[in-house]
């Protein structure tokens, strides 16, 4: 077991609240040669947790499949087209070569299966509504193969109260008893992509079983993808530590692009102050502000819980603000491009923008509520004409179903704006300095001297 350091402003007393924290241990294998455990698993859903889930247990379970509903989705995965780092695409063809990992659409697997974990889509709707339909299908196709002795783990995030919800009383209306003839637990995934210095094999994760039995055998799962695993009491302890961690996340974004507009009012640099307050080893866990926020995860999981609440309180106004702030950004960065065509004279009707990158994030091939798409649609509403150059993301559908393609070799000279959204490592962004207006929404690119910020 890794002794976990918390993360908490409580000046000093972290290693002392850490005793709180009860530590399933398993015992790791020794380095390059993992230990293969029996009992096959089976991973449900093969999108960006579900499929690095399914490879770092393969080679650690006796069999290994991966289900998806999607035959895209699966013939992508079979052709090693898939939004990886290079490390695990490798491993990846590996596994499907060796035959350690298995993929198939057909859910029958799941009757004969050791171990299931569901790893679906949790996304909001246009309203920001939860939009559950795939995770109660996936829910409702698991307990429809469940069977004795089976440990099922959902890791999807979700509201409090899914997992007994969508999975303990299914499963006792069929007739199966939970702890003792099948084990349920939450586990929420922890992945963060592109990134690789979080790596499974390093992030703790936390364990909420539905009884002491069904956390010590769901732990025994998760213990295969990380060396570090936390029990709480209940899945919705688990539930809504996911929920808490990606709301601070937001909150503290949303604070991020707050101070560099305090920062812009002073004539100051955002990322100078931010890692110089970052300097205080207690106290302070800072952001770096953007041009808005993306992704499957900060944008949509803290709706969950304000969903819920809305029925049965408390009320929470400053997640409200924070999500407010947050969707209000687009709309800031459209606001500056204007901003800075009419300071050189350029009417922002007619002016010709390049966004440079729109994925949600450097060097992932993700356009999840990428702060990109309203940014174009909002440029593209004022009469602007608008391109884009990603060197990940070959086309862009905007919500009214206009397509725009990569521009494959931008130059700088043809625009009169380039707002340098995404900057993907190991490209060349060097052509964007050519441009006379450069609205950097990074705070960070450097290329360009004469670069004004959002």
């Amino acid at each position: 077991m890794t002794q976990q350091q918390l993360a908490l402003a409580v000046n000093g007393r972290e290693r002392h609240l850490s005793e709180r924290l009860v530590a399933y241990a398993p015992v790791p294998a020794p380095a390059g040669s993992p230990e293969v455990r029996e009992g096959s698993v089976v991973v449900l859903g093969l999108g960006y947790v579900g499929l690095p889930t399914a490879c770092a247990l393969a080679g650690r379970r006796s069999q290994v499949l991966g289900v998806d509903v999607s035959p895209v989705r699966l013939r992508e995965i079979a052709d090693g087209d898939v939004d990886l780092p290079q490390p695990e695409r490798e491993r990846l063809r590996g596994e499907l070569a060796d035959g350690s990992l298995r993929l198939t659409g057909d859910p029958a697997v799941l009757d004969e299966a050791d171990a299931v974990v569901v790893c679906v889509p949790t996304p909001v709707d246009g309203d920001r509504e939860p939009d559950l339909s795939a995770l109660r299908a996936a829910c409702e196709t698991v307990v429809a193969h469940a069977r004795p002795g089976q440990t099922i783990i959902l890791t999807s995030t979700t509201f409090v109260g899914t997992t007994r919800e969508l999975l303990v009383e299914p499963l006792r209306q069929r007739g199966l008893e939970v702890g003792r003839e099948v084990h349920v637990a939450f586990s929420p995934e922890r992945i963060d992509p592109g990134n690789l210095d979080h790596v499974q094999r390093e992030t703790p994760r936390i364990v909420g079983g539905v009884s002491p039995e069904c956390s010590a055998r769901a732990g025994r799962v998760i213990g295969d993808l990380t060396d570090s695993v936390y029990l709480v009491n209940s899945p919705e302890a688990a539930e809504l530590t996911k929920l808490y961690e990606n709301i601070f996340r937001a909150v503290n974004l949303a604070l991020a692009n707050e101070m560099a507009d305090v920062c812009g009012a002073f004539g100051l640099d955002p990322i100078e102050v931010t890692i110089a307050a970052g300097t205080k080893p207690y106290g302070f866990l800072g952001s770096f502000p953007g041009p808005g926020v993306g992704g499957h995860c900060i944008p949509c999981d803290p709706h969950y819980l304000l969903w819920q609440l809305r029925e049965r309180g408390p009320a929470a106004p400053m997640i409200e603000q924070a999500m407010r702030s947050i969707e209000r950004r687009p709309e800031q960065v459209v606001r500056r491009v204007e901003e800075v065509l009419a300071a050189g004279g350029r009417p922002l009707r007619g002016a010709r923008v390049l966004l440079a990158g729109v994925s949600y994030k450097a060097g992932v091939r993700d356009l999840r509520e990428s702060p990109a798409l309203p940014i174009i649609a909002g440029l593209v509403e004022r009469g602007v004409e608008v391109a884009y150059h990603d060197p990940l993301i070959d086309e862009v559908q905007l919500s009214d179903g206009e397509r725009l393609t990569s521009a494959p070799q931008p130059r700088g000279v043809d625009w009169d704006l380039v707002v340098v959204h995404t900057v993907h490592p190991g490209f060349d962004y060097a052509w964007a300095a050519d441009c006379a207006r450069v609205l950097d929404a990074t705070y960070q690119f450097d290329l360009a001297p004469h670069r004004q910020v959002v």
